[in-house]
């Protein structure tokens, strides 16, 4: 337990640069709080004790706005930052060294019991805001960006941003040891085709642009055409008819 708490202490170092104390992180860091009563819940839920397993997760919801169920497996190094409105299931899974932020769900799909909540790898990073949905794999070293909906597998490596979650980013690698924090900093799908759209419709108008101007001098070139000797008797029967 102890080393568990000491872990728990050094991500917050690693990870958020605002930290300036042992003591800061022990008084006043709600995803330190919430650690600590999710290893008290989990213990009491290994060992058959389920009311007070849940009795001790739900007084950790109370104080910190955190719920992380009992049953909840979570790897060393797990950082929440903020913290506020996360939610973490009974079937999740959670790797080494994962970071996510305030207002994270890890739901489930199903009313079944059965596995039913995601499973991240090592080195996950969920966004605020973001949602992860089912019974998949979320791989590792990969990125979900803010306010995401993901509901499928997410392969190592990987970014995932928009709802649904689009893979923007798959099969990357790892430039870094150090946890990249940085997920503001992730592609936009959504305007990337709007992008795509304005230079198809820029390239439409230059065409319809180019189409004008022959038209233009095909009709010139036409009327500088002297008429031929047939066309001038039509022309002088029409004007005795009219």
């Amino acid at each position: 337990m102890l080393e568990s708490i000491k872990e728990d202490i050094k991500a917050v170092f690693d990870r958020d640069p605002a930290v300036r104390s042992v003591a800061e992180v022990i008084f006043c860091y709600p995803g330190f709080h919430a650690m600590l009563f999710y290893r008290l819940a989990h213990w009491l839920w290994l060992r058959k004790f389920y009311f007070l397993g849940r009795f001790v997760s739900h007084l950790g919801r109370f104080f910190t706005g955190i719920e992380i169920h009992p049953g909840a497996r979570i790897g060393s190094g797990f950082f929440i930052d903020h913290g506020m409105g996360v939610v973490i299931g009974e079937t999740a899974e959670i790797g080494d060294n994962c970071t996510l932020y305030h207002g994270v769900t890890l739901g489930g799909t199903s009313w079944a019991k059965e596995k039913r909540h995601p499973t991240l790898g090592n080195n996950v990073i969920i966004g605020s805001g973001a949602k992860v949905l089912g019974p998949f794999t979320v791989g590792d070293n990969s990125k979900i960006g803010s306010n995401s909906v993901v509901v499928k597998e997410v392969p190592p490596n990987s970014t995932v941003v928009g709802v649904p979650g689009r893979m923007v980013i798959s099969g990357g690698h790892k430039v870094e040891e150090r946890v990249d924090l940085e997920h503001d900093k992730l592609p936009d799908p959504e305007a990337k085709a709007i992008s795509c759209l304005f230079d198809q419709v820029r390239a439409l108008e230059r065409k319809v642009k180019e189409l004008s101007a022959r038209l233009e001098d095909q009709e010139a070139g036409s009327s500088n055409v002297p008429p031929s000797e047939g066309q001038e008797q039509d022309m002088e029967e029409k004007k005795a008819a009219g």
